[in-house]
C-alpha cells in the first residue's frame, strides 16, 4: 500500500529511514528502484535497481548531494553515479526499447523494465522500495514512496544510476543519428529536437505512439 506523508515532511535530501527500518527488521537486502526516459520522444526506457549496503557507517554523508537526478546537474549525477557504484552492494539496470513502448503502452513498458532490472541482480533483494507505485506479480515485499526519489536514498541512487545509464546510451545515439540533437537534449522533446522531427521526420529510435510533434 503506497504510504501518505505530507508534502512539508519532505527532507532537504534523501535519507536512509525507510532503509533503517527494514534493516532493524531482518532484511539486509533492501533494493530502491527507479527509472529515466519516461517522458521523451525517442530512445529506451532505462530502470535501475540500487542495493545499498546495511553495515557503512555515515552512508549518507558518502552520498551526500545524492537526490532526484532531474534536481542534480549533469556534473552532479555523473559524480554521485561513480560514488554510487563505488559503495553499493549491487546494481542492475533494464531496458525497454522504442517498439516495445508503442506496443505496450507506457504503462506496462514501465513495470516490464523494472523487472527486467530485478532479474539483473546477482541476488534477489528481500524487500523493494519504489518510486510512486508497485510491481504486480511479485513475492518480494515492496513499499511504493510517493515523491520516493526525494525522501529515500536507495531510490534516489536508483534515480541516477538510470539517468546517467541513459544519457551515456542517447549520446551514443547521436552517432548513429546525427541532426536530432540527442547527445544534448537526450530524445526529450526540446524546441530543437521539435525543429529537427519536422525537418528530418523521425528516426527508428522515436516513439510513433508519441505525439511528437505537438498535433
Amino acid at each position: 500500500m503506497r504510504q501518505k506523508f505530507d508534502p512539508r515532511d519532505i527532507p532537504p535530501f534523501p535519507t536512509l529511514q525507510f532503509e533503517r527500518d527494514l534493516w532493524q527488521a531482518g532484511k539486509a537486502l533492501v533494493a530502491g528502484l527507479d527509472e529515466a526516459g519516461r517522458g521523451a520522444l525517442a530512445g529506451p526506457l532505462c530502470a535501475a535497481v540500487v542495493v545499498l549496503p546495511s553495515g557503512v557507517t555515515n552512508l549518507e554523508g558518502l552520498l551526500r548531494g545524492v537526490r532526484d537526478s532531474k534536481q542534480m546537474s549533469a556534473r552532479e549525477r555523473e559524480k554521485a553515479a561513480g560514488a554510487i557504484r563505488e559503495l553499493a552492494v549491487d546494481i542492475a539496470v533494464g531496458w525497454c526499447g522504442p517498439e516495445e513502448i508503442d506496443e505496450l503502452g507506457m504503462g506496462k513498458a514501465g513495470k516490464l523494465v523494472f523487472q527486467r532490472a530485478l532479474q539483473g541482480l546477482s541476488a534477489a533483494p528481500e524487500h523493494l522500495l519504489i518510486d510512486y507505485f508497485a510491481l504486480p506479480g511479485l513475492t518480494i515485499g515492496q513499499t511504493p514512496l510517493v515523491k520516493g526519489d526525494q525522501r529515500c536514498l536507495s531510490i534516489a541512487c536508483a534515480s541516477v544510476i538510470a539517468k546517467t545509464t541513459r544519457d551515456a546510451l542517447m549520446r551514443g545515439a547521436a552517432l548513429n543519428h546525427p541532426g536530432y540533437g540527442f547527445e544534448e537534449n537526450k530524445g526529450y522533446g526540446t524546441w530543437q529536437h521539435r525543429q529537427a522531427l519536422l525537418a528530418l521526420g523521425p528516426c527508428p529510435l522515436h516513439r510513433k505512439s508519441f505525439r511528437l510533434l505537438g498535433e
